[in-house]
C-alpha cells in the first residue's frame, strides 16, 4: 500500500500490525533513516541487538533472492520479533520483496531503505501492491515541516525561538531532516542557557556559508544576474545543498516579491513595499529587493513562480536530473529579470 503525506506521521506512530514490509525511498536520507528507525523500535526498542537486528546487503539479496526470505522465516536465538533491515535497496530487490509477500509463515518486519530511487519503479510497485507491505516517500522537507524539527528540537532542550530567526533556519537549513536536526542540535548547544534564540544567535551558530550561497543564488535570479547565479550554484553543489532546497527558497522569494509587486501595483513606493513585509528583509538583502521590486510586475512574478512549481514538481514525481532542473528553472528566471 502506498501511504499518503498526511498519514505518514500516524503510520510512524503506530504502525499497521498487518505491514510486515516497509520501504523508504526519496532524496532525503536522513529524513528515511529517521523514519525507518522509528518504525524499526515498534518492533525492537534496543536497535543494536545482533539477535533481532539483522542487516542484509541489498547486493546480497540481488544475488541470492531466497536470503531475504530466509532471514524473514529465522526465529530470533534470543526470542522475539525480529527486524530485517536491506540498505542501499534498489529495482534490483523488486523478485526478492516480491517472492517474500507471497510467502506465508514469517513474522520478522522487513525494512528496505532505497535512496534515490523513483516513485516510478519496480521496487516502490511491489510494495504498493501488496496489502501487507508498505512505501513511503522520503523528499526534503517543505518551510513548515524545518519550521516545526527547529521548533521541537530546541523546545526539547528548554529553548523558544524568535520569529525571525526560526525564518532565517527554515530558509537556510535546506531540506535534509538529518542536517536540520543536527544543526538544531547544535544551536541548542551554543544557545545553553538562555530562554529565547534569537537571529543573531542563528547566523553565529549555523555559519553562514550555504546560507550566502542560497541568497545569491536566488537573488542572482531575480536580478537577472547569470554569473552570480551560475557561482552560486556551483558553491551549492559543492556543498552538498539539495536542489529542492534551492527551489524552495527560490518560491519563498518569489512569494515575498509578488506580495510586494501587489502593493506597488496599488500605489506604494517601493521601498515603502518593501519594509511593509513580515517578516522583515533582512538589511543586506534589503537594496536588491528594492531593486526587484521597480523592475517586476505581478504577473512576471506569477511566471517566475509556476517555472518554480513546475521544476519542483518534476523533480519530486519524475526522478529527472535535480540539479540541472533547479539550474534551468533559476536560469530561465534570471532570463525574465534582464527582459523586464
Amino acid at each position: 500500500m502506498k501511504i499518503a503525506e498526511r498519514s505518514i506521521e500516524g503510520f510512524l506512530r503506530r504502525p499497521d500490525p498487518k505491514v510486515r514490509a516497509v520501504l523508504f525511498y526519496g532524496s532525503d536520507i536522513g529524513l528515511m533513516r529517521e523514519r525507518a528507525k522509528a518504525v524499526a523500535r515498534s518492533v525492537v526498542e534496543d536497535l543494536g541487538d545482533p539477535f533481532r537486528v539483522v542487516e542484509l546487503a541489498a547486493k546480497t539479496v540481488r544475488e541470492d533472492p531466497a536470503r531475504l526470505s530466509d532471514e524473514a522465516a529465522a526465529i530470533a536465538f534470543t526470542g522475539g520479533r525480529k527486524v530485517v533491515w536491506v540498505r542501499d535497496g534498489g529495482d534490483g530487490l523488486a523478485e526478492a520483496v516480491r517472492s517474500l509477500l507471497a510467502q506465508t509463515g514469517w513474522e520478522a518486519l522487513v525494512i528496505v531503505e532505497a535512496p534515490e530511487l523513483a516513485r516510478r519503479s519496480k521496487l516502490v510497485d511491489a510494495f504498493e501492491d501488496d496489502d501487507a507491505a508498505a512505501a513511503i516517500g522520503c523528499y526534503p522537507d517543505r518551510e513548515e515541516a524545518i519550521e516545526r524539527v527547529v521548533e521541537e528540537t530546541l523546545a526539547a532542550r528548554g529553548l523558544e525561538i524568535a520569529p525571525d530567526a526560526l525564518a532565517f533556519l527554515s530558509e537556510h537549513l535546506g531540506g535534509d531532516r538529518g542536517m536540520t536536526r543536527a544543526e538544531a542540535e547544535k544551536l541548542a548547544l551554543y544557545c545553553a542557557g538562555q530562554k529565547t534564540v534569537s537571529r543573531a544567535d542563528a547566523v553565529a551558530a549555523i555559519g553562514d556559508s550555504a546560507a550566502v550561497g542560497l541568497d545569491d543564488a536566488v537573488l542572482g535570479a531575480f536580478d537577472g544576474d547569470p554569473v552570480r547565479l551560475s557561482r552560486a550554484l556551483a558553491r551549492l553543489r559543492g556543498e552538498g545543498m539539495s536542489p529542492v532546497a534551492i527551489l524552495i527558497a527560490a518560491q519563498r522569494h518569489g512569494q515575498r516579491l509578488q506580495l510586494v509587486a501587489q502593493a506597488v501595483a496599488g500605489g506604494a513606493p517601493p521601498a515603502s513595499a518593501v519594509r511593509a513585509l513580515r517578516p522583515p528583509v533582512y538589511f543586506d538583502t534589503a537594496a536588491s529587493f528594492e531593486r526587484q521590486a521597480r523592475r517586476w510586475s505581478v504577473a512576471m512574478v506569477g511566471r517566475a513562480i509556476g517555472l518554480l512549481t513546475e521544476a519542483d514538481l518534476r523533480v519530486r514525481s519524475t526522478g529527472s536530473p535535480a540539479q540541472a532542473l533547479a539550474g534551468q528553472a533559476l536560469q530561465a528566471i534570471a532570463g525574465l529579470a534582464r527582459r523586464a
